[in-house]
């Protein structure tokens, strides 16, 4: 793929471990950092990347190229890139359900969809009481089948990253029933909900705001013992000057968040304990806008990050259902 960006031109890998671009900031971060690893560039060329999400059964990683109406398909083993999907309906956050199959969030659609395993896709909702959603951004799969979105207005601001339209609903979080289909709103009153993701104990539920006032939060909720309720709005990290995007938590609870715009210093990954204190940080030349975990071992981090796409071995695991 062709190199559309100067800045992400002049990026090198490193050539000596440990990696310059890896960071730790507090002594917890140093068990998993894996210190003969570096931060690899698989592909770049891309327009807004996007919803990485990892296909263990193909040895794969999908990515969302949105303005592009694209998703990509990196193969783990050849490293060629294709064309998974496109047009897609400005496709944005995706994972995977419990049965393997792909989850998406599409900005043009204004839904939520599933790709069967014969490659048809099955919509899971576009409306919430009679009126369109707005513009899906993030999803993710809890253990007992129900999906979890956000619905910002982002993909409603324009016609770059979907359609320039007024929306319908206010912003909210949604609860899929996995086993009815029966849509609930779990979470109102959100500035902009973005990347969302729950602990490794699915006691906890996190949710960037991503137009907070005066700056951005990673915010923290409580799950019901039922499964399907959030209670005890509270923040989880104040993001100050950062840009908080996509994540996903690892086994022990930690979250690793997609991080950038405005200062370049802050463009990449940075790493946050269950505690909310920053541990770590990984250096991109570009914003990294979401990430996901991969690989046989599910240690290898893939970061979206605006043109390109990077990856990193760690000394840890993804929790499943990101």
């Amino acid at each position: 793929m062709s190199d559309v960006s100067s800045h992400a031109a002049g990026w090198r890998p490193a050539t000596y471990y440990p990696d310059p671009a890896i960071h730790a900031l507090d002594p917890r971060f140093e068990k998993y950092w894996l210190k003969l690893s570096a931060v690899e560039r698989l592909t770049t060329g891309l327009r807004w990347a996007e919803g990485p999400v990892w296909f263990g059964d193909g040895r794969y990683l999908l990515c969302s190229d949105i303005p592009n109406q694209r998703i990509l398909k990196w193969e783990e083993e050849t490293g060629a890139v294709s064309i998974f999907r496109k047009p897609w309906n400005f496709a944005n956050g995706t994972t995977r359900d419990r049965q393997g199959r792909l989850v998406t969030c599409e900005h043009g659609g204004r839904r939520v969809t599933r790709t069967e395993y014969d490659g048809s896709v099955t919509v899971l909702m576009d409306s919430f009481d009679g009126k369109r959603l707005n513009s899906p951004n993030d999803v993710v799969v809890k253990s007992d089948g129900s999906i979890w979105f956000t619905d910002p207005v982002f993909g409603l601001l324009g016609n770059y990253e979907g359609y320039k339209a007024e929306p319908e609903l206010d912003m909210n979080v949604y609860r899929i029933d996995g086993a009815t289909g029966k849509a609930t709103v779990v979470a109102e009153g959100v500035l902009g909900p973005n990347g969302l993701a729950f602990s490794p104990d699915e006691k906890i539920l996190y949710i960037i705001e991503s137009r907070g006032v005066p700056t951005r939060k990673i915010l923290a909720y409580d799950v019901s013992a039922s499964g399907d309720k959030l209670s005890n709005k509270r923040v989880f990290v104040d993001a100050g000057p950062g840009t908080p995007d996509g994540f996903r938590v690892d086994i022990d609870g930690n979250l690793w968040c997609g991080w950038g715009m405005g200062d370049p210093e802050l463009d990449g990954v940075v790493v946050f304990a269950p505690d909310g204190v920053m541990i770590g940080r990984i250096a991109l030349p570009e914003r990294c806008a979401n990430l996901c975990f991969g690989g046989v071992k599910r240690n290898r981090l893939f970061m979206a990050a605006s043109q390109s796409i990077y990856a990193l071995y760690v000394n840890t695991q993804g929790a499943p259902g990101g």
